[in-house]
């Protein structure tokens, strides 16, 4: 186990891990932190089990239909929507 690992410096390292990990999977982060991250990855168990979690999930909800909105909620959106670009 290296330093980083000890109990205390890994739970803050690990938060650190868990709040970029949606980005991650997006492939919305810097190579450093990439790098940083699959570099954890390797001696990190709980944060890989996480990923791998996070990945089933992800996946598992792209394959979901999109739930159908009522009109009147439809229309209360697409209303906001306008007024927040501007249009009418």
């Amino acid at each position: 186990m290296t330093e980083e690992h000890r109990k205390g410096d890994r739970e803050c390292r690990c938060e650190e891990i868990f709040a970029a990990l949606s980005e991650y999977l997006d492939e919305d982060v810097d190579d450093e932190l990439c790098a940083r991250i699959e570099q954890h990855m390797e001696g990190c168990g709980p944060c890989r089990d996480f990923l791998e979690s996070l990945r089933r999930t992800v996946a598992w909800l792209s394959e979901q239909p999109a739930p159908e909105l009522p009109p009147r909620m439809r229309e209360r959106i697409c209303e906001a929507y306008r007024r927040r670009c501007g249009r009418k």
